[in-house]
C-alpha cells in the first residue's frame, strides 16, 4: 500500500509538471504579458512606461521560459515560467492580474464554500437517486416500465443542460415564483437560492447516471452468484440489495468518485447562470479578464484534486472488495 502511493505520488507530480506546462505554453502563445497590461489597465491612451510598471508589479518583465541574460541555471530559473511554477508547488497562489482584485488564496477559500455548498448536496443526491431509479428499471426489467424509464433516460441525457436552466428558470421563477431566478445571500436563507440550481442539476445528470448503473446491474444480474442466491429461494428485492448491489459499488464508487473535485471547484455552467459567487464563476470571470494567474491556479488546483481522487477511489476499492490488492 505504501509503495503504491508513493509510486501514485510521484506520477502525479509529473502529471501537474506537464499540466502546468501545457496551461502556461497555451496561454501565452494566444496571450503576451503586454497584452494583458493593456487589457487590464485599460483606457484608450496607454503608454509603453504605464505596461512596464504593471509588469514588474505582477512579476512579468522577465522572460518566459529562458533568459539569455543569465548564466548558468539563472537561464532557466529567473523565467516567469519557472517562478510562477515554483510558487503552485508550494501552495503560494499569489495574487491576482486584475487590478481591482486581491488574494487569489483568499478567494478560492472563500468561494470554495458556496461551490460546496451547491455541489455537496447535489452529489449525495446525485447517487442515491440514479442508484434508487436504477435499481427500480432492473426490478422491473423487460416491462414496459423499464422500457419507458430507458426512454426517459436517453431523453434526459440527450437534452443540453443549458435547456434545463432556461425552462427551469421560466417555470419556477418567473411562472410558479416559488424559488429566485438567480442570487446568493449568507446564511440559512441561502437554500432558498440552491434549490431551483441543484434540482436542474441533477435532473441533467439523472439520466446518464441511471442508464449507466442499469447497465452495471443488469451484468451483476447475469452472473452465476445471482442464480445461486435465487435456487436458494431469496426473493428478488434480497438478491438486488444483498448481492447485485454490493457487487456492483465497484463501478459505482468510480463514477461517483469521479465527480468528487467538482464539490470543491463547482459547476462553471450553473454558478454562472444562477449568480452563485463559487470557483467556478470565479473561473469564468477569470477567462473573461485573461487573469492567467487565477486561471492557472484553478487549472493546477482541479488536476491536483483529480489525482487525489482517483488515488482515494483506488483505496475505496480494497474497502468495497476485500480481493482487490494495491501493488
Amino acid at each position: 500500500m505504501f509503495s503504491y502511493l508513493v509510486r501514485r505520488c510521484l506520477y502525479g507530480a509529473l502529471i501537474l509538471l506537464g499540466v502546468n506546462l501545457l496551461t502556461f505554453f497555451l496561454f501565452f502563445t494566444v496571450n503576451t504579458p503586454d497584452d494583458m497590461a493593456r487589457l487590464n489597465i485599460g483606457g484608450k491612451h496607454i503608454t509603453q512606461d504605464l505596461i512596464d510598471k504593471w509588469k514588474v508589479a505582477r512579476g512579468y518583465d522577465k522572460p518566459l521560459y529562458v533568459n539569455d541574460a543569465k548564466q548558468g541555471s539563472e537561464r532557466v530559473t529567473d523565467t516567469i515560467f519557472w517562478e510562477r511554477s515554483v510558487s503552485l508547488f508550494e501552495l503560494r497562489f499569489g495574487r491576482s492580474d486584475a487590478e481591482s482584485a486581491g488574494d487569489i488564496g483568499a478567494e478560492v477559500s472563500r468561494r470554495m464554500w458556496v461551490s460546496m455548498q451547491l455541489a455537496l448536496p447535489l452529489f449525495v443526491l446525485q447517487v442515491l437517486a440514479s442508484t434508487a431509479f436504477a435499481l427500480l428499471l432492473v426490478m422491473f426489467r423487460h416491462t414496459r416500465l423499464d422500457f419507458w424509464g430507458v426512454v426517459t433516460c436517453v431523453l434526459m441525457l440527450s437534452i443540453s443542460s443549458l435547456f434545463y436552466i432556461i425552462v427551469g428558470q421560466f417555470m419556477f421563477s418567473r411562472l410558479l415564483r416559488v424559488a429566485p431566478i438567480s442570487g446568493y445571500v449568507p446564511g440559512w436563507d441561502v437554500a432558498k437560492f440552491l434549490l431551483l440550481p441543484i434540482m436542474l442539476s441533477l435532473l441533467s445528470r439523472l439520466g446518464t447516471e441511471a442508464r449507466l448503473y442499469r447497465a452495471m446491474f443488469l451484468e451483476e444480474i447475469g452472473k452465476d452468484y445471482v442464480r445461486t442466491a435465487r435456487a436458494k429461494g431469496l426473493a428478488e428485492t434480497a438478491v438486488l440489495f444483498r448481492h447485485v448491489l454490493r457487487n456492483a459499488l465497484l463501478p459505482i464508487v468510480t463514477s461517483a468518485g469521479s465527480y468528487l473535485p467538482y464539490v470543491f471547484l463547482g459547476s462553471l455552467v450553473f454558478e454562472s447562470f444562477f449568480g452563485l459567487p463559487g470557483l467556478g464563476a470565479y473561473v469564468i470571470e477569470a477567462i473573461t479578464k485573461q487573469d492567467f494567474a487565477v486561471v492557472r491556479t484553478m487549472v493546477f488546483v482541479g488536476s491536483l484534486l483529480y489525482i487525489a481522487t482517483f488515488v482515494l477511489i483506488d483505496v475505496a476499492y480494497t474497502w468495497v472488495d476485500p480481493r482487490v490488492r494495491l501493488a
